[in-house]
């Protein structure tokens, strides 16, 4: 059998022990916080139905949608001189999901009857997309989702920012989130007299923090804009002062654009509720925050780490119909959802992991023999039922070895049952940071390590 190398997809990554425990250190945090705010977890399959997915991230996503081909001969009657466009639907009918909010509005729609509206639910599961693998940016990653589904109150917004604000405050790190409304961008397409080119406007500005003001005109040009409405978007570019501020002046240029003052109605409550809520993070309007997916209708959020130089850490926003594409319309929701592959590089950047969340074992105890193994095993049993962990070396190697091990595997205690703990019940421990040694019973040993 010829040789195979060892490797994986780009954009792919393999998990050694000690990044796990920083990832379900994460994972548990986020899964937190979504208790506290009686969220309810779902999961659903890795494998959508295209119909599913294409057309619901704009044109952009739909080309990142990893595809599938179909079981047995997918080749069989297909004339592959037609166009890939045409091609495409013919040999696969699957794709990997590409997010977990537009699989969830199927779910949503397809068992309606078995949930209560209004619906809470969290998600943490991986995603797939065909991008190019860089920093902070992969193939497969990992999203943490909560929605609300079947209600319009702002409340639901404000109670995201409460939970972006815990599970940041939790994990240490120092975070700005940004704030914009869907309504607000339609009013200024409608303003500038393109309210048919809302998405190319949306798609352009996203880009604004990663290819600069410069390159966005000359995109929204490229997009069918003319260089009198590109230039129509320069008072909004340079809106500045708070959100109070920006939010009056909106009020201003809105005023015979009804979709804009919605969407500026909707903002003033959301950050009145936002001033009276406490919250602990940094929270500012920020008029050029579009986020690209075509759901999104009202409040749309972005979180970016203030310390490390990385793309947003969690985002989200208010999506009024995406139900409606599955055959049940009007039924509004608002999610955000956590990266938890950026927040580790963020935390891992900062140093801020605990540092014991390697520590696999609390007790590691040492093998002399079979008469010895077998009391070992008794006492790590009964430490065991208690929640202690414990391991028992599984060889009777040199203690030298087996001191090593234990060192590696950064076990804080190392248990010792010889010939005299044999004969009086008893097991010394050894403190590994220190070096000190007492001779316990059981009973104290349990206390002791718990």
């Amino acid at each position: 059998m010829a040789t195979v190398k060892c490797s994986i997809p780009k954009g792919t990554r393999d998990f050694l022990p000690t990044e796990m425990a920083r990832r379900n250190y994460i994972f548990d945090t986020i899964r937190a916080v979504f208790h506290a705010f009686a969220f309810e977890p779902i999961e659903t399959p890795a494998l959508e139905n295209l119909s599913t997915l294409m057309g619901k991230y704009g044109e952009e996503g739909d080309k990142l949608l990893f595809k599938v081909l179909n079981s047995g001969d997918f080749m069989e009657g297909v004339d592959f001189q037609q166009d890939y466009h045409k091609v495409a639907p013919q040999i696969c009918d699957r794709g990997l999901r590409y997010d977990l909010t537009v699989p969830f509005a199927r779910f949503v729609v397809q068992h309606r009857d078995q949930i209560t509206f209004p619906f809470r639910r969290y998600q943490l599961q991986p995603v797939w997309r065909a991008d190019r693998p860089q920093k902070g940016r992969y193939r497969e990653f990992y999203q943490c989702d909560a929605d609300m589904i079947g209600s319009t109150s702002l409340l639901n917004e404000l109670e995201l920012v409460q939970m972006i604000d815990a599970v940041f405050n939790r994990l240490g790190i120092n975070v700005m989130v940004k704030i914009n409304n869907r309504k607000v961008l339609a009013g200024i397409a409608e303003l500038i007299g393109a309210p048919e080119r809302l998405v190319d406007i949306t798609v352009a500005i996203d880009k604004l923090d990663k290819i600069g003001l410069d390159n966005v005109r000359n995109e929204l040009k490229e997009r069918g804009l003319t260089d009198s409405q590109v230039a129509a978007l320069d008072p909004v570019f340079a809106l500045a002062g708070t959100a109070e501020e920006k939010l009056k002046s909106l009020k201003t240029l809105f005023s015979s654009v009804e979709s804009g003052q919605k969407g500026v109605e909707e903002l003033e409550t959301l950050f009145s509720y936002i001033q009276s809520a406490g919250i602990g993070c940094a929270v500012e309007l920020d008029l050029t925050l579009a986020r690209g997916l075509n759901y999104y209708t009202g409040a749309i959020f972005e979180v970016k780490a203030q310390d490390v130089q990385i793309g947003s850490i969690c985002g989200g926003g208010r999506y009024d119909n995406l139900t409606g594409i599955f055959g049940m319309p009007d039924v509004s929701g608002v999610g955000i959802s956590f990266g938890a592959d950026r927040i580790y590089d963020v935390l891992t950047e900062l140093d801020r992991f605990p540092k014991d969340l390697a520590q696999t074992a609390r007790v590691m105890f040492i093998n002399f023999g079979p008469a010895e193994q077998a009391a070992c095993v008794q006492v790590a049993s009964r430490l065991r039922r208690e929640g202690v962990a414990a391991l028992v070396y599984p060889d009777a190697a040199k203690m030298k070895k087996q001191m090593d091990y234990a060192n590696r595997k950064a076990v804080p205690y190392v248990a010792f049952i010889g010939e005299n703990e044999l004969k009086d019940n008893t097991v010394t421990l050894k403190n590994m940071a220190d070096g000190s040694q007492e001779t316990l019973t059981v009973d104290a040993l349990l206390a002791r390590l718990k």
